[in-house]
């Protein structure tokens, strides 16, 4: 444990756990119900602590975090085996615990909620695996026996995130990030593990590119048994429907609480509830009121509370329903 006072790093001194970059308290919503955070990368901060990121979404009530890990870009890159990377996840959790210890003797706990039997956050920090479309060219045989070796984890409960990027970014040809796709589904497949998809157009044109080659596959291969989602959905009501007549979950962040994302906020609202998930996709796209920060599994509270709002403004469902719903999709679709 570090010397400072872990209620420093939380910046809990004045008893609020967000602040925007003029010091001013961010009030944070109540939830309603565990919070779930179905893609979090826990292994990209480049200014939190992952440890202290933990114990602070544990204090704002999430039960579920899902971290992706990539068997191209991270192994050997940043850590230099398998086994390496998930001994790191192991003390960042024990980390977590030790700052909540912490925490506990200050006065500050997570919330309780009862009756839904929800397991402690970091009794419950799970990982999927697999070569986003940057990383098909590496998706070799070595590559495919490091996504077997993290998909033997007990941490593990799906394949991702994996898909197509048609991007500015992206090195791979369509045809490279098609055959990885393809494989890695067999994968998903085989093991009987649900799926996180990375869908994204070169231009915002989903009629020609990457969503459309996606639903193409998903149409043809058929959806994986254990059920898909749209990770970082950012699209409007007409790819939401598509790929909802197909059985695929949609996984909303930070970016339906944008000021400019109406066609995020429309698809949300007439999403069938079945099919609702919540993410951050952090340090990327931390939601309003935080927006510009590097975000952060916590930061999922602030998502959940706008798409609740947004449900109930149009008669959708309740804000319980939706909060309700967004935790017992999380739990199924990941069997946790």
């Amino acid at each position: 444990m570090p010397e400072l006072v872990v209620l420093d790093h939380l910046t809990l001194a004045d008893g609020e756990l967000f602040h925007d970059r003029k010091g001013r308290v961010c009030a944070l919503p109540r939830p309603l119900a565990p919070l779930a955070d179905t893609h979090g990368h826990l292994t990209s901060f480049k200014g939190h602590d992952p440890a202290l990121a933990l114990a602070r979404a544990a204090l704002v009530g999430v039960r579920l975090l899902v971290v992706p890990v990539d068997p191209v870009s991270e192994i050997p890159g940043t850590w230099p085996d398998v086994a390496a990377l998930l001994a790191w996840l192991d003390d960042q959790v024990e980390t977590a615990h030790e700052c909540l210890e912490e925490c506990a003797e200050q006065g500050f706990a997570p919330p309780a909620f009862d009756g839904y039997g929800a397991p402690d956050l970091l009794d419950n920090v799970r990982i999927v695996a697999g070569a986003h479309p940057y990383g098909a060219e590496g998706l070799d045989e070595a590559a495919l026996a490091r996504l077997d070796e993290l998909l033997e984890s007990p941490r593990a409960v799906g394949v991702g995130e994996i898909g197509l990027d048609f991007g500015p970014y992206a090195p791979a040809s369509p045809e490279v990030q098609e055959r990885a796709f393809r494989r890695q589904l067999e994968v998903a497949r085989e093991r009987r593990l649900p799926v996180e998809l990375h869908i994204r157009d070169a231009a915002g044109d989903v009629c020609v590119g990457a969503h459309r080659d996606l639903a193409r596959i998903l149409g043809e291969l058929g959806v994986p048994e254990a059920g898909c989602d749209l990770h970082c959905f950012t699209s409007g009501v007409r790819v939401m429907e598509d790929f909802a007549r197909l059985g695929c979950h949609m996984a909303f962040g930070g970016a339906l609480t944008f000021s400019r994302s109406d066609d995020i906020r429309k698809a949300a609202a007439f999403c069938p509830e079945r099919l609702l998930l919540s993410e951050t996709d952090c340090p990327y796209m931390a939601p309003v009121p935080l927006r510009g920060e590097e975000g952060e599994p916590a930061m999922v509270a602030f998502t959940v509370a706008r798409l609740a709002d947004v449900r109930a403004d149009v008669g959708r469902a309740s804000r319980q329903a939706t909060y309700d719903a967004l935790w017992r999709n999380a739990r199924a679709f990941f069997s946790v």
